[in-house]
């Protein structure tokens, strides 16, 4: 035993070196137990598989998980970057029932459909095409996203590496966007996946113009007088854009070349349809097969709008996390070496990235609504995350991560309170642990705080299709007389009776366009289009001119009323705020001052080595 002696002029006292009895011990328990000699761990040779440039002409990349239009434009505009590209069809029951039999048991279903579609596809190659597993393996690759948190979607190249195992295709690779950062080999040859601004501008516009798409038929499909006119000019728009998108030519002339489809189509908006927002765990609200049992398509047969969330919102959200974070952690600055920490980033590097971040959702905004435009998408306006934050926070701490968030409480408040749907709706899978405690706990706080709210929870689990349709029915009931309470409402309040409105209509198309999108007052469309047209029936041009100035004037007086208010609150923000700010720039402008400093003391430590390097050498060739 390792001991030291202190004598304190009486006695002295033993004192144990914990460290090395802790050591001793460790030592004879390993060589006791057989464990003392060095081991070799097992390592997943499944693990961060890409493929190099050389192989890139001989790859296709299989790539699937949004809506179906999303992957139809991505990979045209993959295609168009010089990729083999292949997308996956949406995930039916089949492909559930094959990831139930090569997965690992007590996943969510998303799990098992998107795994599964990927082994029945390959199964499909083995099978039904005569291509060998080693062939299958060699000129295949699985392109996906990958993510952690509290959440099984952590998990989710795991299973697919588990299931491909076990379905004989063992080694095909699964390549996450993340793990793919270095674009290096071991061997040191360049990745044939480039993830350059090339590759992810390729990405942005399928999104973009796959939500637009999505946006423009989902808002007109339920007024079609002609049954599937709608699907039939997004299919010409879609192929369109791809055509586009893999020629490498405009996509916004694609999508205006696409605006007289939608623009032909022959509607009713005067009829009540309940508007229907989808909300929830971002999987089971986006796919649009057998994983949430057809969901938008079944609401529209049951006579509803379908308001549903788009790629470009997760987009929002993640930036706004960014933001979020990088202002909540900047007061720790160098002493932030956290994995998502600040510590690195330098002099003024808090401020540099909130810039970033406020640049990168402008971008977002802007480009969106330039698609948007050229398309037809009218007076669609993508969420405010700092109003959803603002709404969300009294129920529902926005620093708890998982699934979406504060987001699906945020939503549900914003759509009561500004009518923004007459029902929501939120589909989640079974089990799932983040959403499903949001909407089966928080939201029944909501509901209570305002008496009305249709919000309809609901769970897919790959079959129990009966049930969940018997209980989406329930709440549609609720909701169709909400939307014809609603739009008679609308008429007495603005003076004017159905066929008047048929008439005005009738007589001016420009109103009844498919493309048109009249001002929000109230929830459906129709009821907005009667508020808005009922002034041309009802008053006179000059009546009308005359409102409009009442109006600005009001508007004018209001904001004149608030300006000083505001310029106040701002300055006492700012000079509360002063001495914080005050204490940052000054410990930003030390960072830089000490960083100038070693950089000169480097400069001049080269520069004596380089000094004495060279007398060095001078005297050796003396």
């Amino acid at each position: 035993m390792s001991m030291q002696s202190i004598s304190n002029g009486k006695k002295s006292l033993p004192i144990l070196d914990i460290d090395a009895e802790l050591k001793r011990f460790e030592e004879e328990e390993k060589k006791r137990l057989g464990i003392d000699k060095e081991t070799q761990h097992w390592v997943e040779d499944m693990a961060n598989l890409t493929f190099t440039k050389s192989e890139k002409a001989k790859i296709t990349l299989l790539i699937g998980g949004l809506t179906l239009a999303h992957d139809y434009l991505i990979e045209g505009g993959l295609r168009g970057i010089g990729y083999n590209v292949q997308m996956l069809d949406a995930p039916n029951v089949n492909a559930y029932q094959t990831g139930k039999e090569y997965g690992n048991r007590g996943q969510c279903n998303p799990t098992y459909f998107t795994v599964g579609n990927l082994i029945a596809f390959l199964i499909a190659l083995r099978d039904k095409n005569g291509m060998t597993a080693e062939d299958i393996v060699k000129h295949y690759v699985f392109l996906t996203a990958g993510a952690c948190g509290p959440c099984r979607f952590g998990m989710y190249v795991t299973e697919y590496r588990k299931a491909l195992r076990d379905a004989g295709f063992d080694g095909f690779r699964v390549m996450l966007f993340q793990q793919t950062g270095g674009l290096k080999q071991a061997t040191g040859e360049a990745s044939g996946l480039e993830l350059n601004p090339t590759f992810f501008s390729a990405i942005v516009k399928g999104i973009l113009a796959g939500d637009v798409l999505n946006a423009i038929s989902y808002r007109i499909r339920p007024y079609e007088l002609n049954v599937g006119d709608t699907d039939k000019a997004t299919a010409e728009a879609k192929k369109i854009c791809y055509r586009a998108m893999e020629n490498r030519s405009s996509i916004l002339k694609a999508l205006w070349d696409s605006k007289p489809l939608f623009q032909s189509i022959k509607i009713d908006k005067t009829k009540p349809v309940p508007k229907v927002a989808i909300i929830g765990e971002f999987w089971a609200m986006t796919t649009e097969g057998d994983g949430n049992y057809g969901l938008q398509r079944f609401l529209e047969q049951e006579g509803a709008e379908c308001d549903i969330q788009l790629v470009a919102a997760w987009l929002l959200y993640n930036i706004w996390e960014a933001k979020h974070d990088t202002q909540d952690r900047e007061a720790l600055r160098g002493a932030d070496n956290a994995k998502y920490g600040l510590g690195d980033l330098g002099a003024f590097g808090a401020a540099k990235r909130v810039l970033s971040v406020m640049g990168a959702e402008v971008a977002v905004r802007g480009a969106f609504q330039v698609f948007a435009h050229a398309a037809g998408l009218y007076g669609y306006h993508l969420p405010d995350m700092n109003k959803v934050a603002e709404f969300s926070h009294e129920y529902y701490n926005v620093n708890l991560r998982g699934g979406e968030g504060h987001m699906e409480v945020g939503k549900l408040v914003m759509n009561v309170i500004q009518n923004k749907a007459h029902m929501t709706l939120s589909v989640k899978p079974f089990g799932c642990m983040p959403s499903a405690g949001v909407s089966d706990g928080v939201q029944s706080a909501i509901t209570e705080k305002f008496p009305g709210t249709i919000f309809c929870p609901v769970e897919t689990s790959g079959d129990g299709k009966v049930n969940f349709y018997s209980r989406v029915q329930m709440y549609m009931f609720k909701a169709k007389q909400a939307a014809v309470a609603e739009y008679d409402r609308a008429l007495i309040e603005n003076g004017v009776t159905k066929e008047q409105v048929q008439a005005f209509l009738a007589a001016n198309p420009r109103y009844s366009s498919p493309l048109h999108k009249p001002p929000h007052l109230y929830c459906g469309y129709a009821a907005d289009l009667v508020a808005e047209v009922a002034p041309f029936i009802t008053q006179t041009r000059g009546q009308r001119w005359k409102g409009k100035l009442v109006k600005l004037l009001s508007t004018s007086k209001s904001v004149a009323a608030k300006t000083p208010h505001m310029v106040v609150t701002l300055m006492k923000t700012a000079v509360q705020e002063a001495p914080n700010t005050y204490a940052k720039v000054k410990e930003d402008i030390i960072i830089i001052a000490e960083e100038r400093k070693r950089a000169k003391a480097k400069t001049i430590l080269e520069s004596s080595r380089k000094g004495k390097t060279q007398e060095v050498t001078a005297d050796a060739a003396e």
